[in-house]
């Protein structure tokens, strides 16, 4: 009943109605990555969509199934030998709003103090 809920009024985990309607009617299963996401293409047509396992983040999608989804292949990695290449990293999530978030040196919300005002810019103003 939970899950029925959070897909009645929730965009932001799993799936839509909206979206497992269209994947029963539409949807052909090309996979499954190792963070449980299942993809799917469109039976007559070229679309493609994730169903994530959780959250819907966009973050969790591992690069060989990004090449898929983007249209950069036809081949998806269930079809093919797919081996990341030795310079992708592993997943970082989005910490985007959270403690662990990026600030750089300077942010209002960084640990740094703000660098000094050197003098060196100057405004552009029109007409000059």
């Amino acid at each position: 009943m939970k899950r029925f809920i959070l897909q009645l009024f929730s965009w932001w985990h799993e799936e839509t109605m909206g979206t497992r309607f269209f994947t029963w009617r539409k949807g052909v299963l090309v996979g499954t990555d190792e963070n449980g996401n299942t993809y799917y293409k469109e039976r007559d047509g070229n679309r493609r969509w994730v169903k994530y396992s959780g959250l819907a983040e966009a973050s969790m999608i591992p690069p060989g199934w990004h090449g898929w989804m983007h249209h950069r292949t036809d081949t998806p990695p269930t079809e093919e030998e797919y081996s990341p290449k030795e310079w992708e990293g592993k997943h970082q999530p989005n910490m985007t709003g959270t403690s662990g978030a990026y600030r750089p040196k300077g942010s209002i919300l960084g640990a740094d103090k703000r660098p000094e005002v050197t003098g060196d810019y100057e405004a552009w103003t029109p007409g000059n």
